[in-house]
């Protein structure tokens, strides 16, 4: 469901004024922060983030960089400029599928699971219920902290591309083209994902082409983005361009699923996030 002005303003944190001139009277004599850095829930949260973790995703980030630049050299040195029409369609359905992964995997881990789930859990859905109660805390990280899953889960497609750019013969890689592009759109907007969501919480201080790509709605607007943030988080999880938030919502697509799940399986949709969020001391 799209939100009105009046829930963005009551049920979400003001992103755009970070020192809290805006904040209501109750808000500003409440001693437990409901939102931001200074919360409980949110320091507990942000303190996980382990030295091993950093490695990994160092070590990840580089390989995908290494691997993209490859397959972006191999598929220019081919590309066939009568085929221009196809390459755009693969791209674009490429930027579309990317914008829908994001969604189903931002649904999935706002809506689902623990942090205490072993492994994965501290590792994978500990930064969506940080940013769900500090959602400026993704400004104050690096481009590795920021982007380093993303980059990650690209990995195996990109080693995949490359291993068939260098094997295949010219007939056999003019045959498939359009399906590499394809993989590769998909895999640099799923790379950036994470960078688009940053820009989306970033309200001062960005460069104006990122600002332009935004008004475009080329990449994710921040005020489209907002949307999602108002309490409980419920709406608009496609965080590639965001292409994709209304027809979804229009046709009911993420409640459908969360009634199925939460009948055939009785649990509730996005209990372990209420819980870190109504930690307030």
């Amino acid at each position: 469901m799209t939100k009105d002005d009046s829930a963005i303003i009551e049920r979400s944190m003001c992103e755009e004024d970070p020192n809290g001139n805006s904040l209501s009277q109750a808000e500003q004599t409440d001693s437990a922060p409901r939102w931001g850095s200074q919360h409980a829930g949110a320091k507990e949260l942000a303190a996980g983030y382990t030295p091993a973790k950093r490695v990994q995703e160092t070590l990840c980030l580089a390989a995908a960089i290494c691997l993209m630049a490859v397959n972006g050299a191999y598929l220019a040195a081919r590309f066939d400029p009568s085929n221009w029409f196809g390459v755009l369609l693969g791209a674009l359905a490429g930027i579309l599928t990317a914008d829908f992964f994001s969604g189903l995997v931002h649904w999935g881990a706002d809506t689902w699971g623990s942090v205490d789930i072993p492994v994965l859990g501290k590792a994978f859905l500990r930064p969506f219920r940080e940013h769900h109660i500090d959602p400026t805390a993704i400004t104050r990280h690096d481009f590795i902290e920021t982007n380093g899953d993303n980059f990650a889960v690209c990995v195996p497609v990109l080693a995949y591309m490359t291993a068939r750019l260098m094997s295949a013969d010219q007939a056999a890689i003019q045959a498939e083209y359009n399906w590499l592009a394809y993989l590769y759109m998909l895999i640099l907007f799923v790379s950036l994902t994470n960078q688009f969501h940053k820009w989306s919480h970033t309200y001062f201080g960005l460069p104006w082409y990122i600002n332009a790509l935004q008004a475009m709605h080329l990449i994710l607007p921040k005020r489209h983005h907002r949307i999602h943030h108002v309490s409980p988080h419920e709406t608009y999880f496609c965080i590639t361009t965001g292409w994709l938030n209304y027809p979804l919502e229009l046709i009911g697509f993420w409640t459908t699923l969360e009634y199925w799940i939460e009948k055939t399986t009785g649990a509730k949709p996005r209990s372990d996030d209420m819980n870190w969020a109504s930690k307030r001391e």
